[in-house]
């Protein structure tokens, strides 16, 4: 029981608010998505939002293959 509680103590605090940051070396730092940031320079950034509409219709022709983190 007192091993449940810890489990989900832990759980709860793994969701952690997203939080955008400018790293040591002048990229574009996303934390609280996963254990490590998401970094990227400012172009790679801009390159991979323009890619928006294809990121999401590729994940919804693969939603079948793709896993759910957590699962």
């Amino acid at each position: 029981e007192r091993l449940r509680a810890e489990n989900e103590a832990l759980k709860a605090k793994v969701t952690r608010p997203t939080s955008i940051k400018v790293s040591e070396k002048g990229a574009v730092s996303v934390y609280g998505l996963g254990r490590f940031p998401v970094t990227l320079y400012k172009e790679q950034w801009l390159k991979l939002l323009a890619m928006a509409d294809e990121i999401q219709r590729f994940i919804a022709e693969n939603e079948s293959r793709l896993k759910v983190k957590g699962t």
